[in-house]
């Protein structure tokens, strides 16, 4: 069975669905593996590590795709990736099924099997097929970066013969993936950090990491599969509150809270960052699914009162290497683990294809429930 390699074709968009480490992977299962040309370029993964892994390098798209049995992608098509796709084959990505339900008929017209990475199930089995957790695992890292290079200060204790220089305070707001990769690198990097989360279960996780894990009185709300859940305006207005004092004491804030197929919930208001001390930073990892911060501008970074508000669409793309080395992981083991005698059997018998699959045999499956 051939598997596809495209370039992506998303603005920005700087890592690929495989690397030649998983591609050798790939070949030594029994698959062919077809690149396009460049794909891996901008994650400096050049055409010849493919080739030594075993790839073919396609010239054009419409090389990559002409027969393809799977399709490897990061971010969904364009509708001129679709008419390339052959009826028939496989896509697997993050197809962003809430955000885009036009791709999702675009597909089943096509007769295309959508497999949208995103709806992953937090299972024992689906581990090492999580993106979501890989990605916000790289993301986190990069906030707490993005954000000390940001700050008018630095973030370790510094006891010098000019005299000593406190340690920078960060509040990392949400300790899911992110924000406890975020806990850990603001912690190596000498910074006092905080951390909040509306799941009071994760309270053993912070403090391992060297954290404190603030007490806050609002109801606990974990949702399915360990994510949060949705809270009502009333619970988020008394956290945003209670947490006001936190904000404005912190010199950096990283925000990660996200409720699956819903906008992210506002933690910081505009008020609240005009208590900010100016110089302070905010790196709003929400900001794709509309900013925990009611100042955030996605895309743009934008200083309010001398307060930096970060909205950086998907962090972990700025570090394409890495990001694409674990998501090409997540595929690899989606793809070893739907192999029938060489090819992809999509067996609904499955709970993690069952839980994927967005379009299959000319039909819209996602959300049919």
């Amino acid at each position: 069975m051939k598997v596809a390699v495209p370039k992506e074709t998303t603005p920005g968009e700087t890592r690929v669905a495989a690397v030649p480490d998983s591609v050798a992977k790939a070949v030594a299962a029994g698959l062919e593996v077809v690149v396009e040309s460049g794909a891996g370029l901008e994650a400096n993964f050049p055409d010849s590590e493919y080739v030594a892994a075993g790839a073919k390098i396609a010239a054009s798209a419409e090389e990559t795709y002409r027969d393809a049995g799977a399709i490897l992608k990061v971010q969904p098509p364009s509708d001129g990736e679709v008419v390339l796709m052959p009826r028939g084959a496989v896509l697997v990505g993050i197809l962003q099924v809430v955000r885009r339900p036009e791709l999702l008929e675009g597909l089943a017209g096509a007769g295309v099997t959508g497999m949208a990475m995103e709806l992953i199930p937090r299972i024992s089995r689906a581990q090492g097929m999580d993106v979501l957790s890989s990605q916000a695992s790289i993301g986190g890292y990069k906030a707490v970066l993005v954000g000390a290079e940001r700050l008018d200060k630095i973030l370790p204790l510094q006891i010098t013969a000019a005299g000593t220089l406190a340690p920078g305070r960060v509040l990392v707001l949400g300790a899911g993936v992110a924000g406890l990769q975020a806990i850990a690198t603001a912690k190596r990097l000498g910074a006092v950090v905080e951390a909040f989360d509306v799941r009071s279960a994760v309270r053993e996780e912070v403090e391992s990491l060297g954290a404190k894990f603030l007490e806050i009185e609002v109801a606990s709300a974990e949702g399915a599969g360990g994510y949060a859940r949705e809270q009502s305006e009333e619970q988020v207005a008394k956290q945003r509150e209670l947490l006001s004092d936190r904000i404005a004491a912190a010199d950096l804030v990283i925000t990660t809270a996200a409720v699956p197929g819903r906008r992210a919930p506002l933690l910081i208001t505009g008020d609240m960052v005009a208590g900010m001390r100016p110089g302070s930073v905010i790196v709003d990892l929400a900001a794709d699914s509309g900013g925990n911060c009611e100042s955030t501008v996605p895309g743009e970074e934008v200083v309010l009162g001398g307060v930096t508000i970060v909205g950086i669409p998907d962090l972990p793309r700025t570090v394409p290497h890495h990001a694409s080395q674990t998501y090409s992981r997540n595929l690899l083991n989606l793809l070893v683990s739907l192999l029938e005698e060489g090819r992809l059997e999509v067996d609904f018998e499955d709970e993690v294809v069952k839980a994927i699959c967005v379009t299959h045999d000319g039909k819209v499956l996602y959300g049919k429930d």
